[in-house]
């Protein structure tokens, strides 16, 4: 009793810190909607069942270590999305399913092996409760961290299981998958099979997931578990901007004319993460401009810099490396991280360099993003909703290439503007910069994602009930972000965790990270959260016994 009351206050502390309901997590900001709660008002958080809460304490004591020794299985398998190779024929996903056969085993749970999804299931019926995650992760640079990435580290920091996959989405797995095994060992009667679903191409491509479902009829009543708590009702739509530098004609004077050159302008690792490093290459600089580069590297708050100075072979001046390191963070909560990609950019602001490709390229990030978040310096494009909050742009990836550089830039849009009228300020915004600079951009794709207004599942106010009841919150209410889940591919699905309010999300960064106590908290709502969805009516709370009667109903409206 005493370790879930202690599981309690984190959740309380970490609302605390979230003032009020804005919170920094897997996507972007939320921001809450007087206009939805005036439209759908919440009462009071109600208990949950007795039943639920039993459950979910006998999963915990039972299996609470039981769940990291399972996790530590499944984070060694790189199930990263490789060139020429997918989930079918990739060694690294056919092991990866083969351990999560195992478990399902072990623990008595069905599974079944779809090629790009895996079911793993207790119970039976065509009546369903989906639980949907991913077993795909992002790159993960080694450099970056304490320990191999790919290996479950519970020593670096006492409390936190660390390793890629940790919160994005193998954690989810597990808990989802230990608290199936407690319903199961205390024999509660369900009145819906609860069916985990595991994609695996959620982080690179939808459309195997959207073809499978073609076929398969998914539950009438879902969870992804997939993004943060207390539940949530919208997500932004995942877009994308993506242009070219050209290549400029050599001149012969890059090298050795009066002005410094910028001979290379690089950084990012994935579209979808904020850059944790970047690097500059720079030749012609004099020992007082890179003193006072030095000096105003310095004054940049969450930046690292190491200056290195190299002798160009046949050539009198010297080459300056500069290798910025910020700090890493899923691109749909730019605010949680430090972009090293437009902090190398603004520090060599002032500097007139040669016209090149590596110099055109930083004027862009300069000019175009800056240093702010939801795109204020790219013409028109900027809005905001009140309740999914404002559009957020990140510069996430720049990389040369046979073409000239590639600028990547990933967006989060809330509902408010078409995908017209954004291509429309979009293209009115580069049309004037090339107009500044005399230059035509390559290469030039746009991609606006489709936000999602999810609030009329009939299981809303039960996953609500739940998360109140363990971590002591009064009235919890939904919230809204930034990122894009699968759950926008399924009926009456709701987002439950497994990150906190007012806690940053560490999924896609280069520290991914979830505590112990977080883990912890995760198995018990998950298992209480099952138990009140698919369990028999008369072993309900009230609540979830009204919205089990009235979910089929409010489904087909």
């Amino acid at each position: 009793m005493m370790f879930k009351l202690s599981l309690k206050a984190v959740g309380a502390l970490s609302l605390l810190l979230s003032s009020g309901l804005a919170v920094a997590s897997v996507q972007a900001d939320s921001h809450p909607s007087a206009q939805t709660s005036s439209k759908t008002p919440l009462q009071a958080t109600p208990k949950i069942s007795a039943q639920a809460d039993r459950v979910a304490q006998y999963a915990l004591n039972t299996y609470g270590d039981e769940t990291i020794t399972a996790l530590s299985t499944l984070i060694p398998y790189k199930t990263v999305d490789t060139e020429g190779m997918t989930p079918l024929n990739h060694p690294e996903f056919i092991g990866f399913k083969a351990q999560l056969k195992a478990l399902s085993q072990r623990l008595g749970l069905d599974y079944s092996d779809q090629g790009y999804v895996v079911l793993i299931g207790l119970g039976e019926g065509e009546r369903k409760l989906g639980v949907i995650t991913h077993g795909d992760v992002q790159p993960a640079d080694a450099s970056f961290w304490q320990q191999d990435p790919f290996i479950l580290d519970s020593q670096s920091q006492p409390g936190y299981l660390i390793g890629r996959g940790t919160e994005d989405d193998k954690g989810p797995i597990v808990t989802a998958m230990y608290a199936m095994k407690a319903i199961k060992d205390k024999g509660v009667a369900l009145n819906r099979r609860i069916e985990l679903l595991v994609y695996l191409a959620e982080e690179s491509d939808w459309a195997p997931l959207k073809a499978f479902l073609k076929d398969f009829t998914p539950a009438s009543l879902n969870i992804t578990i997939d993004a943060e708590y207390p539940v949530v009702t919208a997500e932004k739509g995942w877009s994308e901007i993506r242009l070219t530098i050209p290549k400029m004609p050599k001149n012969g004077k890059e090298s050795s004319g009066p002005s410094p050159s910028l001979d290379g302008f690089s950084g990012g690792a994935f579209a979808s993460q904020v850059p944790q490093q970047a690097v500059a290459k720079i030749s012609g600089l004099d020992k007082k401009m890179i003193v006072a580069l030095k000096e105003k590297a310095s004054a940049q708050r969450g930046m690292k810099y190491q200056f290195q100075l190299t002798s160009l072979e046949g050539q009198a001046r010297e080459q300056l490396t500069i290798i910025a390191e910020g700090k890493s963070t899923h691109s749909s909560t730019p605010e949680a991280g430090v972009n090293a990609v437009t902090h190398l950019a603004e520090l060599l602001r002032g500097i007139h360099f040669t016209r090149s490709e590596a110099a055109l390229t930083a004027q862009f990030i300069q000019q175009m993003v800056g240093l702010g978040l939801y795109g204020e310096q790219f013409g028109a494009i900027a809005y905001e909703d009140d309740f999914m909050g404002p559009m957020t742009l990140a510069a996430t990836l720049v990389k040369p290439n046979d073409q000239g550089t590639e600028i990547v830039l990933n967006l989060r849009r809330p509902v408010g503007k078409t995908p017209e009228q954004l291509d429309k300020e979009t293209y009115e915004a580069l049309e004037s910069w090339q107009a500044q600079h005399t230059l035509s951009l390559g290469g030039v794709e746009t991609y606006w994602g489709e936000p999602k207004l999810m609030d009329k599942a009939p299981h809303l106010q039960t996953l609500l009930s739940v998360f109140g009841h363990f971590t002591d919150t009064p009235s919890p209410k939904p919230v809204a972000i930034g990122g894009s889940t699968n759950s926008k591919l399924f009926p009456n699905a709701l987002s439950f965790g497994p990150a906190m309010p007012g806690v940053e999300y560490t999924g896609h960064s280069e520290h991914e990270f979830i505590t112990k106590a977080q883990f912890m908290l995760n198995l018990q709502m998950y298992t209480a959260a099952f138990v009140e969805l698919a369990v028999s009516t008369d072993q309900l709370s009230e609540p979830a016994k009204q919205e089990t009667k009235s979910g089929a109903q409010r489904a087909s409206d």
